[in-house]
């Protein structure tokens, strides 16, 4: 058996067991028999079982999001930021020993492979927000609000909280985030101009080919500036 496909074997087998019994199912000795490997090829392959776990809520969440990946984007890029963040909680709920292990134990300065990636998710689906001059922050603030909204909101529903409370969460952020609904427009004074600051933000890795280095970053430090002056302004 070659040392990839005993990785692959081993990942699948602990995620196998986490799904089913949790993290407390996930033992050296039940890996290696659901596996059919020798314990040292997996402290060989991932160095500790804290290695292992996180390489199979990595395993997890990537299957979960390749079943998520033939839906077509929205029209709307704060619908698709919506969406996201649903999935991210759906996932959370319906899988909460992979949650747990995502985001349950935390370590200062450590954060697990699949909970960067879902990190990376979210900001990816902010930056189009941004691009339609509809973020009222900046893109990584945005990003970051979502994502440690979206992992407490999970983590009290797997702990039984009312089921409702992730879409009265998740509209709440998207107010407070993005621009050009009733309810934002209620929210702040009008803020166009910060908004136009994050779009261009957004959008300057693309459009700044002209411009030598020293003059992106010039451009890019004044938008950043500009982009957090709503961030600084009191609440209207």
């Amino acid at each position: 058996m070659s040392e990839t496909s005993a990785r692959d074997r081993i990942v699948r087998a602990a995620a196998a067991l986490l799904a089913e019994g949790g993290r407390e199912a996930v033992s050296t000795r039940a890996v290696s028999r659901a596996a059919g490997v020798q314990a040292p090829t997996i402290y060989r392959q991932f160095g500790d079982m804290r290695g292992l776990l996180d390489a199979a809520a990595s395993y997890g969440f990537a299957a979960y999001l390749h079943a998520q990946a033939a839906r077509e984007p929205a029209d709307d890029p704060v619908d698709d930021l919506r969406r996201g963040w649903d999935m991210h909680v759906g996932f959370g709920v319906a899988n909460p020993a992979f949650h747990t292990l995502m985001y349950g134990d935390p370590r200062p300065g450590v954060r697990p492979t699949a909970a960067r990636v879902a990190a990376d998710i979210f900001r990816q689906l902010v930056v189009p927000v941004a691009e339609a001059g509809r973020l009222r922050v900046d893109v990584d603030r945005a990003a970051e609000l979502v994502h440690a909204a979206s992992c407490g909101v999970t983590l009290t529903l797997i702990q039984g909280g009312d089921p409702g409370l992730s879409v009265a969460t998740r509209e709440a952020v998207v107010t407070a985030i993005c621009a050009d609904s009733p309810a934002a427009r209620a929210l702040r004074p009008p803020d166009r101009p910060v908004r136009h600051a994050v779009a261009l933000r957004a959008a300057l890795p693309r459009l700044a080919g002209d411009l030598t280095a020293a003059e992106r970053a010039l451009l890019a430090e004044w938008l950043d500036r500009l982009a957090g002056a709503d961030a600084r302004r009191p609440a209207g």
